[in-house]
């Protein structure tokens, strides 16, 4: 059994507090409930704590708290939303901590509400009154769907701390580069009709065929004129992930729908991502007016980069004992960038546990993920 009696008291409020995140309305849950308990845990340490809506989002907050003043200092961010569970495949309640074999189960204990509790834990017998910089808790709304919380608070922060980490898992491995994600869908609306007049109507499959054909253009542009090296998959990567079109053998098919994915290096901008699918379908658009449409099927992620060589990844990878790397998943690390921040992606726990059922929380990285959080702390905000 744990040690951290605590601890574990933090974990079980914050994993029975549900934050689910979903695109369908049906499952989407409101965060509020998580925020106002780490609301009242940061205030009783000091903290300054503020919550601001999410516009445009179905009752979603973000929190900062703060601690100290001045110039730089540290922000410790995170997102408070999980995605939905697969019923039936848990063997316990995902809404109840369950510790078994050296493990805490539960949804959200390393994707990544947990990350908030050992947060508290490290702070309870650090010197907060020795603060010579601030520190800054960010927790923030929907990053497991359109990231508005992260990009809200991007938009309108005026913190501007020198150092960042995100505590998503990667198993206490610091992260200082990944690929973006872009989600399209593209249309063509023809014109149905009997199949033994192909004249009499406009079928959408066929022109869907050239779609494609001008697509795997774009995906060999991208392939020969981006790389990092540094990446498993050197290259941005396209996917087409779902077709769907016509309803019958015998009848011109009137609809065709395509989803694609897109996942880009740092260095192109979703929004030039998006001009160069519209300038590759362009000679289609214009060869069939008013049939081809494309559209965002949810809002996509920048790409993020900083430098494995800096002062603070060094210093990171020299406490956690892990040398820097990349990987290709998308987090909230570009907008926290933004703010002008020195950034890693380092947490506790493992990815592979991420979106899973009987997701679980190693209580081996427990200790080891307060004690670097306290020299983290202390070098940004005491030293």
């Amino acid at each position: 059994m744990t040690k951290l009696p605590e601890l574990k008291r933090s974990f079980s409020a914050l994993i029975a507090s549900p934050s689910i995140s979903a695109i369908e309305a049906a499952q989407d849950q409101s965060n509020k409930g998580v925020l106002d308990l780490l609301s009242n845990w940061f205030t009783e340490l000091g903290f300054q704590c503020q919550q601001q809506a999410v516009a445009n989002s179905r009752n979603k907050y973000n929190l900062l708290a703060s601690l100290g003043s001045g110039n730089g200092g540290l922000l410790l961010a995170g997102h408070t939303d999980t995605v939905p569970f697969d019923e039936g495949r848990w063997h316990q309640d995902p809404f109840t901590l369950t510790e078994k074999e050296g493990r805490w189960y539960g949804l959200g204990t390393c994707d990544m509400k947990g990350f908030f509790a050992l947060i508290l834990e490290a702070l309870k017998d650090m010197p907060l009154q020795q603060f010579k910089r601030p520190l800054y808790i960010l927790a923030s709304a929907d990053e497991e769907t359109t990231m508005s919380g992260a990009k809200t608070f991007a938009a309108n922060a005026a913190i501007r701390p020198e150092y960042a980490i995100i505590g998503e898992p990667t198993s206490l491995r610091p992260v200082y580069m990944h690929k973006g994600h872009l989600a399209q869908g593209i249309r063509i609306t023809g014109r149905s009709g009997h199949s033994s007049d192909p004249s009499k109507g406009l079928n959408a499959i066929d022109i869907m065929y050239q779609v494609i054909g001008q697509l795997l253009k774009l995906k060999q542009h991208l392939a020969d004129n981006y790389r990092e090296n540094a990446f498993s998959v050197p290259y941005p990567t396209m996917n087409f992930g779902h077709i769907h079109g016509g309803d019958a053998a015998n009848r011109i098919c009137g609809c065709c729908d395509l989803h694609l994915d897109i996942r880009p290096l740092p260095g192109i901008a979703i929004a030039d991502l998006q001009l160069m699918t519209q300038q590759y379908l362009l000679p289609i658009s214009e060869k069939y007016p008013g049939a081809v449409s494309i559209s965002t099927l949810y809002p996509g992620a920048e790409p993020f980069a900083d430098t494995a060589d800096s002062a603070w990844s060094q210093l990171v990878a020299k406490l956690s004992g892990n040398a820097p790397e990349v990987v290709n998943y998308a987090t909230e690390a570009p907008y926290i960038r933004s703010l002008g921040c020195h950034t890693l992606v380092l947490g506790p726990g493992s990815i592979d546990q991420a979106h899973q059922p009987d997701e679980f929380l190693d209580l081996a990285q427990v200790k080891p993920t307060i004690s670097l959080l306290k020299q983290l702390i202390y070098h940004a905000c005491i030293e």
